[in-house]
């Protein structure tokens, strides 16, 4: 019987940059790391894989839309921040009638929602 989810993994070819984007940009709290894979927000139950594309069927998951979506406190700082630092966003901060939301690009290309309700 499944019991919950451990964790979803994003692919990515340049491991450096996504250190930098994950870790850096992101703030998110970081966990384990080897040379291939990078683990976030280890303590919230579902943690996030970051890992080196190494495989052709990784490699053709590298650079889309994630359906990943992350709750962010202070999205309009953030995005700031990120705008800042050369983030590409593919949907830019809007405000909704449910909250703000925007999207954004990891370098390789991987895409993430930002939402605050």
């Amino acid at each position: 019987m499944v019991e919950k989810m451990k964790n979803i993994v994003v692919f990515v070819r340049n491991f450096p940059e996504a250190r930098v984007f994950y870790r850096d940009w992101l703030a998110l709290p970081a966990g384990q790391e080897t040379e291939t894979m990078m683990e976030f927000l280890p303590a919230q139950g579902t943690s996030l894989g970051v890992a080196l594309a190494l495989h052709d069927a990784a490699q053709k998951l590298v650079g889309r839309h994630t359906g990943i979506t992350f709750n962010v406190k202070g999205l309009d700082e953030l995005c700031a921040r990120l705008e800042e630092k050369g983030a590409r966003f593919t949907e830019p901060l809007e405000r909704t009638p449910w909250g703000k939301m925007a999207v954004v690009a990891d370098p390789d290309g991987n895409e993430f929602a930002l939402v605050e309700a």
